[in-house]
């Protein structure tokens, strides 16, 4: 069975977006991977969306208008962004399975709620079966460093991101992509793929 590395931070929409749509991937096996977005940008030199003004309401109104056309359950947590910290570990603790890591996305956005709000988290845990202590665990902790450690490896840049095949698929809407790629991988062999993967840089902006 062929198999993805799914790479995911619960602060990003798109992650949410993308974990709804694991499901039209048939029986590829998906291994999931929670990862400091964060520590992302900053080992890339990256702002986030949210942290550039006019890109976090375009962000936000684009995302909120998706979801309506598509009949996702969806709305903006209180407030956006916020740290994930507490929930990447709990998906750690509960076993990275799909139902944990639903149920946690479910409750940061769907409902409104304030994810800095300490009796979300505890819920969430008791939903789980997970000691709140364990959040705080070096063994938890070591976990989370070394997913995101192994995604930057892996040339992860942003969330959600399918490695498969030491191919990257980033965002939600790489779900097409990648379904093409599971059909037929000779989709990204073509000779134009070959061309726009090796194009040499032709500027390159002055550091501030």
């Amino acid at each position: 069975m062929r198999r993805s590395d799914w790479y995911f931070d619960f602060v990003s929409p798109y992650s949410y977006f993308g974990f709804l749509r694991l499901r039209e991937l048939g029986d590829l096996r998906i291994d999931y991977h929670p990862v400091l977005f964060a520590e992302l940008l900053r080992q890339h030199g990256q702002k986030g969306p949210a942290e550039i003004p006019s890109k976090r309401v375009w962000t936000y109104r684009w995302c909120t208008w998706w979801a309506a056309r598509n009949d996702i359950p969806f709305r903006f947590p209180a407030a956006h962004p916020f740290n994930p910290l507490p929930y990447l570990r709990l998906a750690i603790a509960a076993g990275n399975t799909p139902e944990a890591i639903g149920l946690i996305y479910r409750a940061l956005w769907t409902t409104g709620a304030d994810p800095a709000d300490a009796a979300l988290v505890a819920g969430l845990a008791q939903s789980l079966g997970v000691d709140t202590a364990r959040l705080a665990s070096v063994e938890v902790k070591d976990r989370l460093r070394r997913e995101t450690q192994d995604a930057l490896a892996c040339g992860v840049f942003g969330v959600p991101t399918h490695v498969v095949d030491q191919q990257l698929f980033w965002g939600a809407k790489a779900t097409d992509l990648l379904k093409s790629y599971l059909a037929d991988p000779a989709v990204l062999a073509t000779a134009e793929m070959r061309r726009v993967a090796n194009l040499p840089v032709g500027g390159a902006r002055k550091p501030a």
